[in-house]
């Protein structure tokens, strides 16, 4: 009967309304070894709360700690459910997770059970209520915990700091951009999926996920990241693939940001000592080569993370954890001084992007001027937020939120856009995941604001990383002007369709210099680059056994964004073949030679010289305004000038012929100004070989 008393007393007070049952032998005399053994699951997990949570208030990453406490506590809480002090900390392990939206029904919990069961407990209130939205009573128990607990000196900076969030966060919700952000749930899972990155033209998508991918699990069972890759096909996202090569191991892989052109990438991996590193790997046909790292400057005995390339590709930047640092991930840069070595120059630290808080990760966007980044300081809404930076001469200016839908009370981070800004994909952890973190896309449609930037799980989560759809609804508008134009497209065989390695050089006509080289995809022929306007560009393709293409585009100060895209057949070396020379340059109604012209023509030059065999004939063309005799006058005498030029440069004058057509042989319509400059060109056509 007493038993009988003692197990009833046990049940009502599991049960009762509000009540709190303590670790304590009185509470669970009938079962003294589940009690034993629940409350040394507590010590354990207690032992490691307290270093994460040490780790929380250093602005540092509390690593596993909080995931590792976490187990012991579940055990605690199958035997005891009823104990605030268990709810609390579950609470806390949650909040400091990539699933932050767990921790809210612990949290109210404790409170309901005891509101003075941690120090801590209205700190916690506050922050499950900026989750839920409820800003204003998170503020008042901000407040409170600041009037109960003067003790928490250090932790002042983030008290105050959650109160502006909340202030912040009420503004930015009264005022939402005018944005759509969307789950992006063909490459979502139930585990964490992050770290976005794309080429710019929206095509190519890489991220990084730790969904299972057959290696060992670690010591809390979850997956390592690899890196996954997809591409934009027929309107539609395909089904993700881990990336094929020697880019992912069986350590953490996290993709930081494709290069513009998507030919190679910047990764994270972490290396023998526990610490991150930045790598770089290069794209062969369809397969990742094997990752190489940077120089000490870049990688030092600390974290280095989630870097960038800038548009010229002479710089790198990236988020940085120094040794000892109080003030978690700051966002630094580094120079190219001997790229065939890969040595970089001391990194520099970005001061307006330092906020004392965990800055980063970091995304240059290809207009040169543009940098999006995610912070959990200066103005958030919570947790990390992301932030566009102007750069005005060599100065980055103050950081901009980007403002909500695009940021949340939740962990909003990492930035990857498209050339044209009317898309881009972060990574959140907001109510609607699929768990953890997903990938969401933003489509910008109005004038207020433009993209959004864009793990330890404390660089996930609370430290806690491509694609853009090139296709874009008729309604949308995007009033942001960008200055830059996007060439891309692919070298195929003009005979057989298939695709060919080739090499693109770009030259700044004005100047003669070369300012890129690159090879387009050997699998796929594929090539993508970006012009600034302000410039005249010519674009040669050279391919061993084909005659090289040539493209010209002069892009003036001030030009919006445009997208270029085309199929460049390459012909063979043989008799019949036919090339347009679109670099070579005359004043109107002119025969002489514009020195813009040198780059194509010393081509040419070369072309020759290579193929001592070849014997050419120069035609000149011209459109139809004007009288017939004049245009075949013009023709011809333009015809004889590159001749004389090829001449000069001690080509025979017998493999040469000049014959001026007039506008005989259109290759397009007269009757648009693009047709009428397409037909205005100087050709070769090869007569013998």
């Amino acid at each position: 009967m007493k038993q009988y008393l003692l197990i009833t007393s046990l049940i009502f007070a599991l049960t009762s309304f509000g009540q709190e049952v303590e670790f304590k032998g009185s509470n669970f005399k009938d079962n003294k070894e589940g009690y034993k053994k629940a409350k040394i699951e507590m010590a354990a997990g207690t032992e490691l709360f307290s270093i994460g949570n040490e780790a929380v208030f250093l602005v540092r990453s509390p690593e596993l700690n909080f995931k590792k406490a976490l187990i012991h506590f579940e055990k605690a809480y199958n035997f005891n459910p009823k104990s605030a002090d268990v709810n609390f900390k579950i609470g806390v392990c949650h909040f400091y997770s990539s699933n932050k939206t767990k921790c809210i029904s612990y949290f109210k919990e404790a409170y309901k059970l005891n509101p003075e069961t941690d120090p801590f407990m209205d700190y916690y209130m506050g922050v499950t209520q900026q989750l839920e939205g409820n800003y204003k009573t998170a503020i008042k128990s901000y407040v409170r915990f600041e009037t109960n607990y003067r003790k928490a000196d250090n932790f002042n900076k983030f008290v105050k700091k959650r109160k502006k969030e909340c202030q912040f966060a009420i503004k930015k919700e009264a005022n939402p951009e005018r944005v759509w952000v969307d789950n992006l749930s063909i490459v979502n899972t139930e585990y964490n999926d992050f770290a976005p990155s794309i080429t710019m033209d929206g095509e190519e998508l890489a991220f990084t996920s730790n969904r299972p991918n057959g290696h060992k699990v670690n010591e809390i069972g979850e997956y390592d990241n690899d890196i996954y890759v997809t591409s934009f096909e027929n309107g539609v996202w395909k089904k993700p693939t881990s990336a094929k090569g020697a880019i992912n191991s069986d350590k953490d892989d996290l993709s930081n940001n494709y290069s513009y052109n998507g030919i190679k990438m910047l990764i994270s991996r972490m290396n023998d000592a526990g610490n991150f590193d930045i790598y770089e790997t290069f794209l062969k046909g369809d397969t990742w080569g094997k990752p190489v790292n940077f120089s000490k400057n870049i990688n030092l005995k600390s974290n280095e993370i989630y870097a960038s390339y800038n548009h010229l590709d002479d710089k790198i930047y990236f988020a940085k954890q120094t040794s000892g640092s109080k003030n978690g991930y700051d966002i630094y840069y580094s120079g190219v001084i001997n790229r065939p070595a890969r040595k970089y120059g001391t990194p520099k630290r970005i001061t307006s992007a330092s906020s004392g808080f965990n800055d980063g990760p970091v995304y240059l966007h290809p207009d040169g001027v543009t940098m999006y980044f995610s912070s959990e300081g200066f103005n958030s809404m919570g947790g990390f937020d992301i932030f566009m930076i102007k750069k005005t001469g060599a100065e980055w200016g103050k950081p901009i939120n980007l403002g909500y839908p695009i940021n949340t009370p939740y962990d909003d981070f990492f930035f990857a856009s498209s050339a044209n800004g009317k898309y881009a994909y972060i990574t959140s952890n907001r109510k609607d995941t699929k768990g953890g973190q997903d990938i969401y896309r933003v489509t910008f449609w109005g004038q207020k604001k433009e993209p959004a930037t864009s793990i330890e799980d404390y660089l996930l989560a609370s430290i806690a990383k491509p694609i853009n759809d090139p296709i874009l609804a008729n309604e949308i508008k995007v009033t942001k002007s960008i200055n830059l134009t996007v060439f891309k497209g692919k070298t195929i065989d003009a005979l057989t369709k298939k695709a060919i390695e080739s090499t693109i050089d770009i030259t700044d006509n004005r100047t003669g210099r070369i300012v890129q080289t690159f090879t387009t995809n050997s699998a796929t022929g594929k090539f993508l680059i970006s012009l600034k306007s302000g410039g005249n560009y010519g674009i040669a393709v050279k391919t061993d056994g084909y005659l090289f293409h040539s493209e010209n585009f002069d892009i003036p100060n001030g030009s919006e964004y445009n997208l270029v895209n085309k199929t460049i057949e390459l012909k063979n070396i043989k008799v019949g073949s036919k090339i347009a020379l679109r670099n070579i340059f005359f004043d109107t109604g002119k025969s002489e030679i514009k020195s813009e012209s040198n780059t194509e023509l010393e081509r040419l030059v070369k072309l020759l010289n290579d193929v001592p065999s070849l014997k050419i004939e120069l035609s000149g063309h011209t459109d139809n305004t004007g009288s017939a005799s004049g245009n075949k006058k013009l023709s011809q005498a333009r015809a004889i000038a590159v001749v004389s030029y090829l001449s000069s440069q001690g080509i025979s004058k017998s493999r040469l012929t000049a014959i001026g057509y007039g506008d005989v042989n259109p290759i397009a319509t007269n009757s648009t100004n693009e047709g009428r400059q397409q037909n205005r060109r100087t050709e070769f056509e090869i007569k013998e070989n």
